[in-house]
């Protein structure tokens, strides 16, 4: 069977949606759809009511689709004005009306259209659904953002890792794992961003984040030291006093001293 085409998807979501009075509702998820319809426009981004079937409701938030080619600015630089316009709506807004925060995800991948059969879909909503997604909105809210996103590995590949999101880099996207408590089949790599923050700076809040990658060292590693003590080929460190930094003072067992006089 042929394999559908590739598109790229954006899944949003209301943050207790559920928690706003009934009569209310209908004006904040307006409000919302508001928001992300301007900030579309002014990331020249194509309206997903142009795709048969690519604009799908999910009552408090959406799924919206776009052509692949348009995948690196779903990443930057929508999500980063997605999170300017929320602040901007949070600085007007009426204390009768709720506050909007929102999680995000992207993903890409095979999908038939209009009905939308596929498992791309299906991963876009539990990378937005996912534990690390709702533990980033956390850090969102601690440092006065209003979005928290979870991209899909193929996303940061494709997107980040290629260079084509001048404004982010990979420091801006932390690498975790993507689990749902009630998809206990479901666990994918995903790197998550909060707009204004840094990797190290959301580490703490999730507990799926990837461990950190351990900096290169420049400690000879057993397979570097010569076979003969003081072979001519091995490195010579001088210390002139206690060694205080950590970095060394750790190593400093894998280190040979040799204080002879040349």
């Amino acid at each position: 069977m042929d394999v559908p085409a590739d598109l790229a998807l954006v899944s949003i979501d209301m943050e207790k949606y559920s928690q706003i009075p009934e009569a209310r509702m209908a004006a904040a998820r307006s409000d919302v759809d508001d928001v992300i319809a301007n900030v579309l426009a002014e990331c020249q981004l194509p309206a997903p009511q142009d795709l048969p079937g690519g604009h799908k409701d999910t009552g408090d938030g959406a799924i919206l689709l776009f052509p692949p080619s348009v995948l690196a600015r779903l990443v930057d630089p929508l999500l980063g004005r997605l999170n300017a316009a929320l602040v901007r709506y949070e600085q007007r807004r009426l204390a009768s009306s709720p506050v909007l925060r929102l999680r995000a995800s992207v993903h890409v991948g095979p999908l038939s259209l209009p009905d939308h059969h596929g498992n791309a879909i299906n991963d876009t909503t539990r990378l937005l659904d996912s534990q690390a997604t709702r533990q980033a909105l956390s850090a969102a809210k601690d440092s006065g953002a209003f979005l928290a996103a979870a991209l899909s590995e193929i996303v940061y590949q494709r997107a980040v890792h290629a260079g084509r999101t001048p404004a982010l880099g990979p420091h801006h996207f932390l690498e975790a794992v993507a689990r749902v408590s009630d998809k206990p089949g479901f666990e994918q790599p995903c790197r998550i961003h909060v707009p204004g923050l840094t990797a190290p700076a959301l580490r703490p809040y999730l507990t799926e984040a990837a461990p950190p990658t351990a900096a290169p060292s420049s400690t000879a590693q057993p397979s570097d030291v010569p076979a003969t003590p003081f072979a001519s080929s091995g490195g010579t460190f001088q210390f002139h006093g206690q060694v205080n930094d950590p970095t060394i003072a750790n190593s400093i067992e894998t280190l040979r001293i040799d204080r002879r006089q040349r």
